[in-house]
């Protein structure tokens, strides 16, 4: 399998997985969101919505993407396994945990989960080896892999841990040259947020994207491997818990963006102090919200 086939074909399910979390009638987010948190290019994005036109799972008209009826396991396009690439397995693997409510201490079969993942069993013995060093499983005494879960502590720990990481980066942020790369992308985030912000009545749920892009922005700019690898499970772990509570999504959504635009406002004006404060604000919401989604779906 040619290697652009295999990348749009794990686009393309990755797609599917976000289209199974929104009811028939809500709508999909822009391309460019879409694009960042695919992590492929806005052609692939539009290559993918074509086809979901065309399989009837969506109305694709100018801006409006309209889900017309939930993806099924007949819609998904088969990837070779061992083809699956390691960020995919990271979502599909958390999603999975996430959407089936998997519990703390649920042992984890890991011939199943390759077949289920289309992965090589040895494959997935790597992917758990490297997440049992972020405390999400852990191996079991007589053999095996079990799910540590995502308990308060686990959350509590993740969200002090983000608040360091991202205080940096805000710190790194502000001295950066006017010709840096990230000082254009925080206008345009700008735009996206106040564009979300206009049409929040229909499209509140488009924000767990456009909080990734943001936060992975905004931490893009501290170059350093190990800061990085962290990053990323923080920013899956963060998407992720605003598709568990619907309670007072749209509230909640509309106050999150209020809080990105003052922090970018912050961060335009170079002014240190004000952006600082502004990030913790937003991280201290932030892990209130994870929390209380933790409580909803351990209710749920």
């Amino acid at each position: 399998m040619a290697r652009t086939d295999e990348r749009f074909r794990e686009a393309f399910n990755a797609l599917l997985d976000y289209c199974a979390t929104l009811a028939p009638g809500e709508q999909l987010p822009a391309e460019l969101p879409l694009a960042a948190h695919l992590d492929v290019s806005r052609t692939v994005v539009r290559t993918a919505l074509d086809r979901l036109q065309a399989d009837g799972i969506i109305r694709w008209d100018g801006r409006d993407k309209t889900l017309l009826r939930q993806p099924g396991a007949a819609d998904r396009l088969v990837i070779e396994a061992g083809q699956i690439s390691a960020e995919e397995l990271e979502r599909q693997f958390l999603d999975w945990v996430l959407r089936f409510d998997v519990p703390p201490g649920a042992p984890l079969n890991v011939t199943e989960l390759a077949r289920k993942f289309r992965v090589p069993a040895y494959g997935l013995q790597e992917f758990l080896a490297s997440l049992s060093r972020f405390g999400l499983v852990r191996r079991r005494p007589k053999g095996g892999w079990e799910l540590v879960g995502f308990t308060r502590d686990f959350a509590v720990e993740l969200s002090d841990f983000r608040m360091t990481l991202e205080l940096n980066a805000v710190t790194h942020l502000v001295a950066l040259p006017a010709d840096h790369a990230i000082w254009p992308r925080l206008k345009e985030l700008e735009a996206e947020h106040r564009q979300l912000a206009d049409h929040l009545d229909t499209r509140f749920h488009d924000f767990s994207l456009l909080d990734e892009c943001f936060h992975t922005a905004i931490g893009s700019v501290v170059q350093n491997r190990f800061v990085n690898e962290f990053q990323k499970m923080i920013a899956l772990v963060f998407h992720y818990h605003y598709q568990w509570d619907k309670t007072d999504e749209r509230e909640r959504n509309k106050a999150a963006i209020d809080e990105h635009l003052r922090l970018i406002d912050a961060l335009n004006r170079r002014n240190e102090s004000d952006a600082l404060a502004a990030a913790r604000d937003h991280l201290r919401t932030s892990k209130q919200t994870l929390l209380s989604s933790l409580r909803s779906n351990a209710l749920a």
